[in-house]
């Protein structure tokens, strides 16, 4: 892999939190940096090789030589590598868990996963890039080599935020030798919801597109050409890129069942159970939660559905739908980073 260092920088801890003011004498940091990748040269949109992350290295890190277990936290839809620093404060709040004892002193890793429309959906797909391969094998290969991880499953973690916490279980699912431990924050697309899938975007908007950019007049249609770029990609057919699972015909939703399967066997992670029960049941540490209050009941609905289903093939893991919406409840010096994603880690994680 030719990866190598083309931006580095410092960036601030992002929000401050009033009641934690003996944070800002710490020694923690964050490094940008930039990998050159091997996974996106073929790609259809136009998107740079070079991939953006960013890396939390707790206080004491630069006078010691100690080893320390890694978390990665995958972003939300539409957020980049520095989202949780710039505008969630999360250097703030891993200074805080660890100061508190809620965690050992870790390293945290948050990457771009982002493309032109949001989310990349963490899968390999010849439109937007080998995403998966990008993460298995040049994204933690380069943090191991650059700093003084621990560079075993048992001391590696995932986590991830809604679009993020899809990619975290997928992750955990394929790769336990990679990612012993799993916490996925209010996962989206983890199986049906109650609407119909298709009757999310809008149909005439994405077959009278012609550039890329025009789906974006519609956020459903935005989110569903991603989604279709990742488990329905056709490089042939610009501009787009996707094979298109519905059409309008004399105004009526005309769907095409093989098409619609196909991207409900990718892109449903319930539907990968069966498939990965073994590897599920391999993980040190497994738990998703979700907002019952989130006005997209699809969410809800699907997360009861995907732990039920984890239930019929044995697997063990956590669970919890708690009072709260799209995400409300996730970052700030009270949310659920601090009190339940973090301590989960300082649980399943191995330190040594």
């Amino acid at each position: 892999m030719g990866s190598g260092l083309t931006r580095f920088s410092f960036l601030s801890g992002g929000l401050a939190f009033a009641a934690l003011p003996a944070l800002a004498a710490t020694a923690s940091r964050t490094e940008a940096r930039t990998i050159a990748s091997k996974q996106f040269t073929q790609n259809k949109i136009g998107l740079s090789p070079d991939r953006a992350i960013s890396v939390y290295l707790p206080a004491g890190y630069d006078t010691g030589k100690q080893r320390y277990p890694v978390i990665y936290v995958l972003p939300n839809l539409f957020d980049t590598d520095t989202t949780l620093f710039a505008s969630y404060g999360a250097q703030a709040i891993f200074d805080a868990a660890i100061t508190k004892g809620l965690i050992g002193e870790v390293i945290i890793v948050s990457a771009d996963f982002s493309t032109p429309l949001g989310s990349s959906l963490y899968v390999n797909s010849p439109v937007t890039g080998n995403w998966e391969d990008y993460m298995i094998s040049e994204l933690v290969p380069y943090i191991d080599r650059t700093y003084r991880t621990l560079p075993a499953a048992a001391s590696r973690g995932v986590a991830g935020d809604r679009m993020g916490g899809h990619g975290a279980l997928r992750f955990g699912m394929k790769h336990p030798d990679m990612f012993g431990s799993v916490y996925a924050l209010h996962p989206v697309g983890t199986g049906n919801g109650v609407q119909i899938m298709q009757g999310r975007p809008n149909w005439d908007l994405l077959s009278q597109a012609t550039a890329l950019e025009d789906v974006k007049a519609d956020i459903f249609s935005q989110i569903f050409t991603a989604i279709y770029q990742a488990h329905l990609p056709n490089p042939g057919k610009a501009p787009l890129f996707v094979d298109l699972p519905a059409k309008k015909v004399n105004g009526e939703l005309v769907i095409d069942t093989a098409l619609t399967a196909k991207l409900q066997d990718g892109f449903f992670l319930e539907r990968m159970i069966p498939a990965y029960a073994g590897n599920l049941k391999h993980l040190r540490g497994f738990k998703f939660d979700w907002g019952r209050n989130d006005g997209n009941f699809d969410h809800v609905y699907s997360n009861q559905a995907f732990a039920h289903k984890l239930d019929e093939f044995g697997i063990a893991y956590e669970a919890e739908e708690y009072r709260g919406s799209w995400g409300e409840r996730h970052w700030g010096p009270n949310g659920r980073v601090m009190s339940d994603v973090l301590p989960f880690f300082a649980q399943h994680l191995a330190f040594a």
